[in-house]
């Protein structure tokens, strides 16, 4: 089995940004991980019956994901996908079987990097808007971290399906 790369790990005595940031960061690094090393064809092999839970739609996902509630809600930007997922609710993990591994990897540690600029910019308790309602950064963190800790345990079960590879 291949080592597990370093990841960094919540302190277990500190502030509530530190740890929030710190568990997110961890779960981010475990999506990285389990995505590392695999072909494309391997990273899109559909292992369940939705052929949308497959590794490079997974990681799709997380890059809007990410790209969403920090860009859009606390940033303000415009939401590029908003049109796409009126008439197709699974267009960000779709996109996924068509790019490259390498790529989806790249643009989703790109997005985490940003995001943790912008995260680092607002108090936990400053507000932005969700679908016109009012949500703060600590509630979006905690959001984040159930989000992307849910699908790297999907990623995890994947990986062992297509390789055998394990780990936490």
């Amino acid at each position: 089995m291949t080592p597990p790369p370093t990841r960094p790990e919540s302190p277990l005595i500190g502030g509530e940004r530190e740890q929030l940031n710190g568990f997110l960061d961890f779960q981010r690094a475990t999506v990285v991980w389990k995505a590392t090393g695999l072909s494309d064809e391997q990273a899109r092999r559909p292992l369940v019956a939705s052929r949308l839970t497959a590794v490079a739609p997974l990681l799709s996902h997380l890059r809007y994901v990410e790209r969403y509630w920090f860009s859009v809600v606390f940033e303000g930007r415009e939401d590029t996908w908003a049109v796409e997922l009126e008439s197709d609710p699974d267009i960000e993990f779709r996109v996924g079987l068509d790019a490259p591994l390498s790529r989806l990897i790249e643009e989703y540690e790109a997005e985490c990097a940003l995001n943790r600029e912008i995260a680092a910019r607002h108090d936990l308790d400053a507000t932005g808007s969700h679908r016109g309602e009012p949500v703060n950064l600590r509630w979006v963190l905690v959001h984040m971290v159930e989000e992307t800790a849910r699908h790297a345990g999907h990623l995890d079960l994947l990986r062992e399906n297509i390789d055998g590879e394990t780990g936490e």
